[in-house]
């Protein structure tokens, strides 16, 4: 900076004020300062700028795994919200397990980032009331969690139950669930679990044991669910799957069975990536709130980093809703 001062014949200060783009710099002289800089190739020093801020510039996003697209959708709007803060997000991967998540937010890790988004799996409330930190730290995740950190969760009990009851609305009376976890877990399969009980307690509809198929998340889950409930003979109308890259393998097994979406089965999903609407058909999902979940995590975490500590924590939950498609039927 000094050196462009020299070749422009002005102060450090001036140098400064044009480069943060502060008013108090005539237009003849920002005009003469800029040509300067880019004549002498200059560059802001951004680690030098966060080292004396006493800043990283960075924003840690701890998430179960990577490959899920989910994960990587929801990384990219809390990018361009963060970047208008002037921060970076990082991902990392947790494996969703209670290593990962507390390696996460260890004090060594943290000390990388002005602040971390820490998506919960497997920590219960007593150990995250018992972590050593005050660095800024969010908690995202699909449960409710009692402890001292912001938290911000989707609605997953109403979501599921939102996609059940749509599929009972069009018909529907044998209805699938793919991922679900019927005995009451407090985590994403259980709660949305619960939804897909309700639904069917409110429509009065009996709930079949043997629709309930317990299965992981990926593509392969779900074309084997459904290759399951076909070689056993058990007869269903709708399938709502836990996820949409379960609903993808759903899909996947339908087709090769040669039965037609929706005239023979319909089909729900959760999470409404991005490939949802691109599907052929096009995938029903459950939209979890995408955007507002984005922008209270980046207005929660950003007024922890600017201010410090905000008070009493806060637990933000964020409604979902049915985004129908082709691959289901309208309402009867």
């Amino acid at each position: 900076m000094a050196d462009v001062a020299r070749s422009a014949g002005v102060s450090t200060m001036t140098v400064s004020n044009v480069i943060n783009g502060r008013p108090r710099v005539g237009a003849a002289t920002r005009e003469r300062v800029l040509a300067t800089i880019s004549e002498l190739g200059y560059q802001v020093n951004l680690a030098a700028r966060h080292l004396r801020a006493g800043r990283t510039g960075v924003v840690g996003l701890a998430v179960p795994e990577l490959e899920r697209p989910y994960f990587a959708q929801l990384a990219g709007r809390l990018a361009d919200r963060f970047e208008a803060h002037g921060l970076r997000i990082v991902m990392e991967r947790t494996g969703g397990g209670r290593e990962g998540e507390l390696d996460a937010v260890a004090f060594s890790r943290l000390r990388m980032y002005d602040g971390l988004i820490l998506s919960v799996v497997d920590l219960d409330p007593s150990e995250l009331n018992q972590l050593r930190t005050d660095a800024p730290v969010v908690m995202i995740g699909e449960r409710a969690l009692p402890s001292r950190f912001d938290h911000v969760m989707m609605d997953n009990v109403d979501g599921a139950r939102q996609a059940t009851a749509y599929l009972l609305g069009t018909g529907a009376r044998r209805v699938a669930m793919i991922g679900g976890d019927p005995t009451g877990s407090a985590n994403m399969p259980g709660l949305r679990a619960e939804g897909y009980a309700i639904a069917h307690a409110e429509a009065a509809v009996p709930v079949d044991p043997e629709l309930n198929v317990r299965s992981s998340f990926g593509l392969q889950d779900g074309y084997d669910a459904i290759r399951s409930l076909l070689d056993r003979g058990i007869g269903f109308d709708a399938v709502f799957a836990l996820t949409d890259v379960v609903a993808m393998g759903v899909l996947r097994a339908l087709a090769d069975a040669g039965l037609r979406v929706p005239d023979d089965i319909q089909v729900v999903g959760f999470d409404d990536i991005d490939e949802a609407a691109y599907l052929v058909p096009s995938l029903t999902s459950v939209n979890p709130g995408h955007d507002e979940m984005a922008d209270r995590i980046t207005e929660l975490l950003t007024a922890q980093i600017t201010g410090g500590p905000t008070g009493d924590p806060k637990e933000v939950v964020v409604p979902a809703r049915v985004v129908a498609r082709g691959t289901t039927k309208p309402p009867a």
